[in-house]
C-alpha cells in the first residue's frame, strides 16, 4: 500500500481520532451553505437593496440601484455577487493549493481561510435600512474565503486516510455536514417564523439567523485546528528556491504543464465539471419549480429545504456503505443516472400536490449526498502524492467556476417557453455528458498514472 506523509504508519485508532476530528469541519462549514448561501441571504438583501432604490413610480415596476453609474435591478444583486465570487474564487483557488501543498501547517491555513470568512459573514448582521453594500462585500469575500478554506480542507482527507478508508470517511464528512447544517437551518427557520411570538421583526430575526451561522461556522473550526496533526510537505518537484509564495507558484505552472501525463484525472474534472453543475442547478432552482411551476406554499418549501438536508445525511452514509461492496465510480455513474430518473420525474410532477414533490425531494436527498461524497473521495485517489492542494483547487474551481451553465441553461428555457418544466427536462444534458466523460474513464489506469495503490475495490 502507498504510504503518504506515514499515514498507513498510523494506528487505526489514532487515525479514526483525526478523522473524527475532520468531520467537524464540513459540520462548521455546512450552516453558511444552509442557513447564509441556500435560504435566507438573497431574499433578505433584495428587500434592503429595495430600500435604497428610489421609488420607479408605478407599481410592479423594477426597482435598481445605481452601481458605478449603471442601473441594477435590486432582485438581481444576490445573483451578479455570487457570480463576482465565483470568478475570483477561480482564480485564487490554485494559488491557495499550491501555497497549502508547500506549507507544514496546512489545518492553519484551513482554519485561517474560515475565520475570516466568517468574521465577514458575521457583517451580514448590520446590513439593514438600505446598506447593502456592506453586505455585498460581506457575501463576496465570505464565498470566496469558504472556497479557499475547504480546498485545504479536501486536501486533508489524503493526509488522514489510507485509499481503503477514503470513501468511508469523505462520506462521514459529508453526512455530518448535512446534519449540522440542517439543525442550524431548522432552528432558524423556527426563529424567522415565530419572530412575533418572539417579539422581533422578520428582518432582525433574519440578521440574528446568519449571525448564528458565522459564529457556528468559527466556533466549530476550533475542533478540527486543535485535534488535526500538521504534516510536513512532500517535496516531490523541485521548484527552485525562494519563499513559499514563489515556490508555490512555481508547483501551480509546473502542475498546469504536466496535467497531460493525467488523462483519466482530466476526463474525471470534465465528467464532474458537467454533472455537478447538474446537480447544482436542481438544487437551486427546486424552489422555484416548486413555487412557481407546482404552485406549491411556502411552507411546503421550507419542509423541503429541511427534509432533503436530513436525507442526505442518510444518503452520504448509504453511498459509502455501498461503496465498500461496489467501489466508488460504480456509484458515482450510478448516481448521476439516478439524477437523469430524478430529472425526468420532476417533468411529470403535478401542480399543487405537496406528497409527490417531497418523493422527488427524498430522491434528491438521498442521490445528493452520495455522488457528492463518493466525487471527493475517488478524486482523491486520481491525485498525484504532494499536490493534493492544487488538485482539489482545481476541483473547487470546477464546481464554482462553471457552476453558472445550469442556471442560464435553466433561465434560457423558461425565456424561450415560458415554463420551466421544459427548463428541468433540459438539465438533462448534464448528467448524459457527465455519464459520457465517465464511461471513458479507466478508473485502474487513472489511479495508476497518480502514482497511487488502488482500494480493494474501486
Amino acid at each position: 500500500m502507498t504510504q503518504v506523509r506515514g499515514v498507513a504508519n498510523l494506528e487505526p485508532m489514532a487515525r479514526r481520532r483525526e478523522q473524527r476530528a475532520w468531520y467537524w469541519y464540513d459540520w462548521a462549514n455546512s450552516a453558511y451553505f444552509t442557513t447564509i448561501g441556500t435560504v435566507l441571504f438573497a431574499p433578505y438583501m433584495i428587500s434592503v437593496a429595495k430600500q435604497a432604490a428610489p421609488d420607479c413610480g408605478t407599481p410592479g415596476c423594477v426597482q435598481k440601484v445605481e452601481v458605478l453609474g449603471v442601473g441594477i435591478a435590486a432582485g438581481s444583486i444576490p445573483g451578479f455577487l455570487v457570480a463576482i465570487a465565483t470568478f475570483i474564487g477561480a482564480v485564487l483557488l490554485p494559488i491557495v493549493g499550491a501555497v497549502a501543498d508547500r506549507s507544514p501547517r496546512k489545518k492553519l491555513h484551513m482554519a485561517t481561510y474560515a475565520w475570516i470568512g466568517s468574521a465577514f459573514a458575521a457583517l451580514l448582521f448590520f446590513m439593514t435600512e438600505g446598506n447593502w453594500q456592506l453586505g455585498a462585500v460581506a457575501i463576496v469575500v465570505s464565498n470566496i474565503l469558504v472556497g479557499c478554506s475547504l480546498v485545504v480542507y479536501n486536501a486533508i482527507l489524503v493526509d488522514i486516510s489510507t485509499e481503503n478508508e477514503r470513501d468511508r470517511v469523505s462520506s462521514r464528512g459529508w453526512a455530518w455536514g448535512y446534519l449540522g447544517g440542517g439543525l442550524l437551518l431548522a432552528v432558524n427557520l423556527a426563529v424567522v417564523s415565530l419572530h412575533s411570538s418572539l417579539g422581533i421583526s422578520t428582518a432582525f430575526a433574519v440578521r440574528i439567523s446568519m449571525l448564528s451561522a458565522a459564529i457556528w461556522w468559527a466556533a466549530f473550526t476550533v475542533i478540527p485546528f486543535v485535534r488535526l496533526r500538521n504534516r510536513p510537505p512532500l517535496d516531490v518537484v523541485a521548484v527552485g528556491d525562494g519563499s513559499l509564495l514563489q515556490r508555490s507558484f512555481g508547483q501551480l505552472f509546473a502542475t498546469f504543464r504536466e496535467m497531460r501525463n493525467y488523462p483519466m484525472t482530466l476526463t474525471f474534472l470534465l465528467a464532474y465539471l458537467f454533472y455537478n453543475d447538474g446537480i447544482q442547478t436542481v438544487i437551486t432552482s427546486a424552489s422555484t419549480y416548486g413555487a412557481e411551476e407546482l404552485d406549491l406554499s411556502q411552507t411546503v418549501l421550507i419542509a423541503t429545504i429541511l427534509l432533503v438536508q436530513f436525507v442526505a445525511f442518510g444518503g452520504a452514509l448509504l453511498f459509502g456503505r455501498l461503496a465498500e461492496r461496489h467501489g466508488a465510480y460504480r456509484l458515482i455513474l450510478t448516481g448521476t443516472a439516478l439524477w437523469m430518473l430524478v430529472v425526468v420525474f420532476a417533468v411529470f410532477l403535478p401542480t399543487g400536490k405537496a406528497v409527490p414533490f417531497l418523493v422527488l425531494a427524498v430522491a434528491i436527498g438521498i442521490v445528493m449526498g452520495g455522488t457528492q461524497a463518493l466525487s471527493r473521495s475517488f478524486f482523491s485517489l486520481l491525485i498525484p502524492r504532494g499536490r493534493e492542494g492544487e488538485y482539489f483547487s482545481l476541483y473547487q474551481a470546477c464546481e464554482r467556476g462553471t457552476s453558472w451553465f445550469g442556471s442560464v441553461l435553466f433561465a434560457l428555457m423558461f425565456q424561450i417557453t415560458g415554463s420551466y418544466r421544459p427548463s428541468i427536462i433540459a438539465l438533462i444534458v448534464f448528467f448524459v455528458l457527465g455519464g459520457f466523460f465517465l464511461l471513458r474513464l479507466d478508473p485502474q489506469r487513472g489511479i495508476r498514472e497518480a502514482g497511487n495503490s488502488a482500494p480493494v475495490v474501486v
